[in-house]
């Protein structure tokens, strides 16, 4: 890992970890495209009855307690809450196939964009990692989600090394635009 972060690598040599970065936030940013058009096109349907129908498709019962607390999640939402919900996902991930594509091309404001979008999150992802809950709010828990924390901090480490990366880097990975 401490050579992903060297500042000191030659200045002619390929950047594969600033490919990496930028193909990640590509498909991030197209799985958030088509999540947000998904979402568009559920707006005017009950949600509870297309997880319903969902469920049976892949052979699950709707009525194990687990789902049906979904579904009742799902009656809360309205038809304006879905499309500003959409709205918002789907600019995000404008936002991210921007800053993906600028990296790529090794544009100068790409890697401050990029770094600003993985710094903003940091102390949001630092914070529900030590944050309590309210004792009796607790959801029961399903034995796939019994360490929400694991991978919150795994996305922590990824943002931390992003923002990193790219800030000791920056002078030798977009040389060329000084």
């Amino acid at each position: 890992m401490t050579e992903a972060l060297d500042s000191k690598t030659p200045k002619g040599q390929k950047a594969p970890t600033l490919y990496l970065i930028a193909g990640f936030k590509v498909f991030k940013a197209v799985a958030l495209i088509a999540v947000g058009a998904g979402i568009f096109a559920l707006s005017g349907k009950d949600l509870s009855d297309v997880f319903d129908d969902f469920l049976r498709w892949v052979h699950l019962d709707p009525s194990y307690r687990f789902f049906v607390a979904i579904g009742d999640r799902l009656d809360s939402f309205t038809p304006g809450n879905l499309k500003a919900f959409a709205s918002g996902t789907m600019i995000y991930g404008s936002f991210l196939m921007a800053s993906g594509i600028g990296l790529a091309l090794r544009a100068k404001w790409a890697i401050w964009l990029c770094i600003g979008e993985s710094a903003f999150f940091i102390p949001i992802e630092i914070f529900e990692l030590v944050r309590r809950r309210v004792p009796g709010a607790e959801i029961p828990k399903h034995q796939m989600l019994a360490h929400p924390k694991l991978g919150l901090s795994l996305v922590l480490i990824v943002n931390v090394i992003i923002v990193l990366y790219l800030y000791r880097n920056r002078n030798r990975l977009f040389r060329h635009h000084h």
